[in-house]
């Protein structure tokens, strides 16, 4: 769903990324890989990461991308995503990545989300739905903005699995899956992923070429 009335195609050679999280900017930059394009992180720019103030995972995904296009003059593209836990009432949703705390700990995080299921009860796979939500905006100096939003369902387990996600990868198992993302490899991630729904819709729309 573009946020804008009217879709603007990226012809440039390079984009900004705009995070700091580096496991984001490593699948971004594999899902932009076959288009030629050089990522730039935030990061590499010393770019300030602006206060997350929006109350939707759109919301602040466009906050973002805003920021660093205005502050490199170039355009970039910001991803907010995070995990939405039914019995947890929507919770840590966008609060996701404050739930590890300063010291972005995933694995205080989902012992966090997994003592909140268990104190709701929550010990069946149904009653551990939960889904990936992910909001991905590029934004153009100009103030001109695309934004789409993928998501991916699945049910949490417990202990946690696998190395190699980010995240709460390693305690999401996806629907259709008997292994977490935790535990997938990356090429298999990318290919049904929350941040893969999402960018599809960006590629067929903003890089259609």
């Amino acid at each position: 769903m573009a946020s804008a009335s009217s879709s603007r195609v990226f012809t440039g050679a390079r984009l900004i990324v705009a995070s700091h999280n580096a496991g984001k900017v490593r699948e971004i930059a594999d899902l932009i890989a076959p288009l030629g394009i050089t990522p730039i992180s935030a990061s590499q720019l010393a770019l300030d990461e602006p206060e997350e103030t929006g109350t939707t995972f759109i919301a602040n995904a466009e906050l973002k991308a805003h920021a660093a296009a205005q502050s490199s003059g170039e355009p970039a593209l910001a991803d907010d995503s995070g995990l939405v836990v039914d019995a947890l009432g929507g919770d840590p949703g966008i609060y996701s990545a404050r739930w590890a705390g300063p010291e972005k700990d995933f694995a205080l995080a989902m012992q966090k989300v997994n003592d909140g299921l268990t104190a709701a009860g929550a010990e069946t796979p149904e009653a551990r739905r939960a889904h990936f939500v992910c909001a991905l905006s590029l934004a153009w100096p100009d103030g001109h903005v695309e934004t789409f939003e993928g998501k991916v369902f699945g049910t949490l387990v417990w202990p946690p699995r696998g190395d190699k996600g980010f995240g709460y990868d390693p305690v999401f198992q996806a629907d259709g899956h008997t292994i977490t993302f935790g535990e997938m490899e990356p090429e298999a991630k990318h290919a049904m992923s929350h941040r893969a729904d999402a960018f599809g819709q960006l590629m067929a729309t903003v890089f259609a070429r």
